[in-house]
C-alpha cells in the first residue's frame, strides 16, 4: 500500500502574455473522483503540444489534489481532504499537509474550479455559493460572476445552501451529542476556503464515478471556463436558458442516527419525494419520512453513526 511519505504535491502553471484572471482547477480533491484528473491531463496534453495557449490571464492545474487518496482507489487518505480545510500549524495527518500546500496555493488565485464524481447514477450538477451578504457564516460578494460562470459550464442544474445546511446540522449536533468533532469550520473545503481569501468558485459534480461521459463532462466545463474568462482565444460559450434550469436549495441534512438506520430503497440524489413519504427505517422500527416536497441529495446507505445520512432541497425559482 502507498505511505504519504512517498507522495508529493504537483501542480502545473501556465500564464498568458496579456493580463486577465488567475483561475486553478483541481481533481482528484477525493481520490476515487478521476473524471477531473483525465479531463486536467487531456487538457495539459493540449497545453504542452501547443494546440491550446492561454492567451489571457493565468491557469494553475492540479490534476490530483489528493494524491494519497488517489494512489489508494478510494475518498480519502486519512480524512476527507474537503472538510475543516484550513492551514495547520501542528499538521496531525496527511490532508493536513495537504492543506499546509493547498490553502496557500487557491489564495493566490481568483477562480477555481473544482471536478468531482458522486456515486449513484444521477445527471452532472454544480454546487454554487451563497448570494452576496456580510453575514457571519460565509460573507461574499462575487455572486454574480459565480453565478454567470456555473451558467456556462455545460450543466442544468444548480444547488447553493451547502454551509447554511451543514450549519443547522452542526447546531443539532452540538446540543445532542456535545462530545462530537463537530465544529462549524468542519463544513468548509475547497470552494468555501477559496470564497473566504475573497475569490469565488464552483464544484462540478461531473456524473457518476464510472460514467465514461463524467470526464466528457469535466473536460468541456474546463473549455468554457477558460473560454468564458478570456484565459483562451475562443468564442464565449452562451448560457443555458432559464427556462431550461434546475435550480435547488439544500435545505435539511438529516443523520443517521444508529448503525441499524437503513434507507427503504437504493435512494440516487435528485430523487423526487413527497412530504410524508418514506425514505428510510430507524433502528427502533420508526419511519423517517421527507420534512416536504423535495428532491433527496447525497444518501448515504454507508453514513456513520452522527453523519450526514441525506439532505434534502427545495425547489429555488429566484436563482
Amino acid at each position: 500500500m502507498t505511505t504519504s511519505d512517498a507522495l508529493q504535491f504537483i501542480s502545473h502553471q501556465y500564464s498568458g502574455q496579456l493580463p486577465g484572471p488567475r483561475l486553478i482547477i483541481t481533481g482528484a480533491v477525493h481520490g476515487n473522483e478521476t473524471c477531473g484528473t483525465q479531463a486536467i491531463r487531456r487538457v495539459l496534453q493540449q497545453l504542452d503540444t501547443g494546440s491550446l495557449l492561454i492567451r489571457r490571464g493565468s491557469l494553475t492545474l492540479v490534476p490530483v489534489t489528493n494524491p494519497l487518496a488517489y494512489a489508494r482507489g478510494q475518498r480519502a487518505g486519512e480524512r476527507n481532504l474537503n472538510r475543516n480545510l484550513f492551514p495547520q500549524a501542528a499538521p496531525q495527518d496527511f490532508e493536513d499537509r495537504i492543506a499546509n500546500w493547498l490553502c496557500p496555493l487557491l489564495a493566490q488565485h481568483e477562480v477555481l474550479l473544482d471536478l468531482h464524481s458522486f456515486n449513484a447514477h444521477s445527471e452532472p450538477f454544480v454546487m454554487v455559493g451563497p448570494r452576496n451578504n456580510d453575514g457571519p457564516l460565509e460573507p461574499f460578494r462575487h455572486q454574480i460572476a459565480e453565478r454567470a460562470l456555473a451558467r456556462r459550464l455545460g450543466v442544468r442544474r444548480f444547488v447553493d445552501g451547502w454551509l447554511r445546511t451543514y450549519g443547522a446540522g452542526v447546531q443539532r449536533r452540538l446540543r445532542e451529542q456535545s462530545a462530537l468533532q463537530t465544529e462549524l469550520r468542519y463544513g468548509v473545503g475547497t470552494t468555501e476556503y477559496m470564497r473566504s481569501t475573497g475569490g469565488y468558485a464552483l464544484t462540478l459534480e461531473c456524473g457518476q464515478h464510472d460514467d465514461p461521459q463524467a470526464p466528457e463532462v469535466a473536460y468541456r466545463a474546463i473549455l468554457n471556463t477558460l473560454a468564458f474568462l478570456g484565459l483562451i482565444d475562443a468564442p464565449a460559450p452562451e448560457p443555458i436558458a432559464l427556462t431550461d434550469m434546475e435550480a435547488l436549495s439544500m435545505a435539511e441534512v438529516v443523520d443517521r442516527q444508529h448503525a441499524d438506520d437503513h434507507f427503504t430503497r437504493p435512494w440516487a440524489s435528485f430523487d423526487p419525494v413527497r412530504a410524508g413519504e418514506q425514505i428510510g427505517v430507524r433502528a427502533d422500527g420508526s419511519a423517517e419520512l421527507a420534512a416536504f416536497d423535495g428532491r433527496i441529495l447525497f444518501p448515504d446507505a454507508a453514513a456513520g453513526v452522527n453523519c450526514e445520512w441525506y439532505y434534502l432541497c427545495r425547489s429555488n425559482p429566484a436563482f
